[in-house]
């Protein structure tokens, strides 16, 4: 089993930047395809970026691109998105999710992914 715990969310002005850690304990002898998934109220679920387990594979949903950046250190067990130029309709519950699949690629559909942590609240304000 393992477990994920995010941090660093908050409330932030539009335009800043926020940068949320994912930290997993547990299960790490290995390391895992990682996502940032993010959920505003009353609409799905969404994938927001993913690495692959090295980190030399990245995804970006096209609303986030070349705002927010995907990486991880695994010598620490913690994946990061770093956030900038953060728009009002960034705002929502974001959740990082790791992937059993044993390969080295990201992992882009939510039902691939098998450990989720608790969510963290980003609020943008105009």
């Amino acid at each position: 089993q393992v477990q994920l715990v995010e941090s660093g969310g908050g409330l932030v002005q539009a335009g800043g930047s926020l940068r949320l850690s994912c930290a997993a304990s547990g299960r790490t002898n290995r390391t895992y395809p990682m996502g940032w998934f993010r959920q505003a109220p009353g609409e799905d679920r969404k994938l927001v970026s993913a690495t692959s387990w090295s980190g030399g594979s990245t995804y970006y949903a096209g609303s986030v691109k070349g705002r927010f950046t995907i990486s991880r250190d695994n010598a620490k067990n913690t994946v990061y998105l770093q956030m900038n130029s953060l728009k009002p309709e960034d705002t929502a519950v974001y959740y990082c999710a790791a992937s059993r699949l044993p390969y080295d690629r990201v992992v882009l559909t939510a039902t691939s992914y098998n450990y989720w942590g608790q969510g963290t609240q980003v609020t943008v304000s105009s």
